[in-house]
């Protein structure tokens, strides 16, 4: 695959979405669209078709779990990673059972995120 990978970016914070946006820039990717909540998500998601996600799980209107599902329904090969202040073990786990691919708890530092990030383009990049 060639060009740029679209990106979506979810999170009910606009601070995070700002943080997560430039530090992500320095990669090759398209932003297409960002999210405030997981009912925005979807309709995005489905106008937008990007193949990263970074999502958060506490939002209003639906939670990212529910999101994250939806999501893998509509494109199974879509790279998601969840970026959550509930840090706790489950959480994760829950999110990694239901395809998420990374998981990376709030406060981040801009290396984890960018790392996580990184390991995303790879597995898209290699197919995985």
């Amino acid at each position: 695959m060639s060009g740029k990978f679209k990106l979506m970016i979810v999170d009910d914070s606009t601070i995070i979405r700002k943080v997560i946006e430039k530090n992500l820039a320095i990669f090759n990717v398209e932003l297409v669209a960002m999210a405030a909540d997981g009912k925005e998500a979807l309709e995005k998601f489905k106008e937008t078709s990007p193949q990263i996600v970074t999502l958060d799980i506490t939002m209003p209107e639906m939670d990212g779990l529910t999101v994250l599902e939806e999501m893998i329904n509509i494109d199974p090969k879509v790279k998601v990673m969840v970026v959550t202040a509930l840090s706790d073990k489950a959480t994760g786990l829950k999110a990694i059972k239901l395809g998420a691919k990374s998981f990376v708890g709030k406060p981040f530092t801009e290396e984890k995120l960018k790392e996580s990030f990184q390991n995303l383009l790879n597995q898209l990049k290699s197919g995985e």
